[in-house]
């Protein structure tokens, strides 16, 4: 419950304290609303002095590494107790300690988010401004009753989340993408940019990845497409993983990562390091932003042509967003088999028109036909994956890339997302991902690798209503 409700209608048994302008402010705050946020307000300048207080008595000492946690976690506490104490404000006890809790998370935490941090269900955090706070539980977004005390309290938290990867965001550089010690994706855009306040989204990844047996429980993958990607990585394949922004792209490359034998060496390329492999040889790259003087950026293109020179079994990508689309179609057409990567884009035909127009923007001067047949014959899958209307993230189409005809590339797709079974009275979608029949043309080369793909596995199916 938020404190300014719980100040409503308190009660406190000192008969001086009932007499005071403060306490006669909080027992009118139902009869006149306005002054409900004048007693919020004064609560925050508390929080405030006291927050400025812990924070120049223990200076240095927040951030020494060799601290236990725990031995920390007492200091701070037993600073806050003493400003609380020198400010000489009656409270009741259970609302002094919310206070406390909630010093203690925005000084060692990242104050009124840090429980959705914490917390295992969420999968999102978004702040637009400093009074709107939103989660994502299960593909579905819910506005909370968190909010921050001003844009000044939101901007001191988001320094806190950008100084500690050595990133900086202010008026001359508003926008920043970083990522927190436990591998959350952070975005922040602040004012004239974003015209309604600082913005910052937080994206979370699961501590414990996501493995192919639980794709299968969530019903992203079925049994027959999760055992047919598995044989397709064994079998060296070049596979993109595409989708829209949420869709699950990012967990769905870690997993099909999961399946290249231990015996090989992996060279990941991120924007931000993103994937968990539990691979022992393993080489992971991060992109470079520039300096405050705009120079020493390192591009994802650069850590690409720079993986080739890493002697690679595998080259993972987390995305592809620019020139490097040229120098992973090389890499893919030049030996390097068996290379993985991601894409953003509404559907398989769309995500190789994307990776065309990526190609493009490497500024070398190739002809689309050429550019056609590079992608063509690069790309063996294409994997697509979509955020369904009732949260749930859903493989959709895994597609085979079989070749040119004239100057179209011809796809079939081996598995498809039953649409047609219609929703549940829940709203949830009871379709799932089927075979289509259709065996792809490289089961040959499949073979002569030593990996075997069942026939059954790419059996037309029809829905049946009691495998779910």
């Amino acid at each position: 419950m938020a404190l300014s409700d719980r100040l409503n209608g308190t009660g406190v048994k000192d008969g001086t304290a009932r007499s005071t302008p403060a306490f006669a402010d909080r027992i009118s705050t139902e009869a006149v609303p306005e002054r409900g946020d004048a007693v919020y307000g004064r609560q925050e300048e508390l929080k405030t002095r006291i927050h400025s207080y812990v924070i120049t008595e223990l200076g240095s000492q927040l951030y020494r590494s060799e601290l236990p946690q725990p031995e920390l976690q007492t200091l701070v506490r037993r600073k806050i107790e003493d400003g609380l104490t020198a400010e000489q404000v009656p409270m009741p006890r259970a609302e002094r300690q919310e206070i406390v809790d909630e010093l203690i998370a925005e000084v060692l935490g990242y104050g009124p988010i840090e429980e959705y941090l914490n917390d295992p269900t969420v999968t999102e955090v978004m702040v637009n401004g400093y009074r709107n706070v939103y989660v994502e539980r299960a593909g579905k977004i819910h506005k909370t009753d968190k909010r921050f005390r001003d844009d000044g309290h939101l901007r001191r938290i988001i320094q806190k989340i950008v100084g500690q990867v050595g990133r900086r965001v202010d008026e001359a550089s508003p926008y920043v993408d970083a990522r927190l010690p436990d591998g959350s994706r952070v975005n922040v855009v602040l004012p004239p940019l974003s015209v309604r306040g600082p913005a910052l989204t937080i994206r979370k990844f699961s501590t414990d990845p996501f493995t192919a047996a639980d794709l299968i429980e969530l019903e992203t993958l079925s049994e027959d497409a999760g055992a047919f990607l598995q044989a397709c990585v064994h079998g060296r394949l070049n596979i993109l993983v595409s989708g829209g922004t949420g869709a699950g792209k990012t967990t769905t490359l870690n997993v099909l990562s999961s399946y290249i034998p231990g015996d090989e060496r992996i060279v990941t390329i991120e924007d931000a390091a993103e994937l968990k492999l539990d691979h022992e040889h393993i080489v992971s790259l991060e992109y470079r932003p520039p300096n405050i003087e705009g120079r020493g950026e390192v591009t994802i293109r650069d850590l690409v042509r720079n993986a080739l020179r890493m002697r690679p079994d595998r080259i993972i990508v987390g995305e592809i967003r620019g020139g490097e689309a040229l120098d992973m179609l090389q890499a893919m057409n030049t030996g390097h088999d068996g290379s993985l990567s991601t894409v953003h884009a509404n559907s398989p035909r769309d995500a190789l028109s994307r990776v065309e127009t990526m190609v493009l923007m490497a500024g070398v001067d190739l002809p689309m036909q050429a550019i056609r047949e590079q992608v063509s014959r690069a790309i063996n899958l294409v994997v697509h994956q979509s955020r369904l209307s009732d949260g749930s993230r859903r493989v959709t189409h895994i597609t085979e890339i079989q070749g040119m005809e004239g100057d179209v590339i011809t796809l079939q797709n081996l598995f498809v997302f039953d649409y047609g079974s219609g929703m549940d009275q829940h709203g949830r979608f009871k379709g799932r991902l089927k075979g289509t029949g259709i065996r792809p043309t490289f089961l040959g080369r499949l073979k002569d690798l030593g990996v075997v793909v069942p026939d059954q596995v790419f059996a037309f199916e029809t829905y049946d209503a009691s495998r779910r």
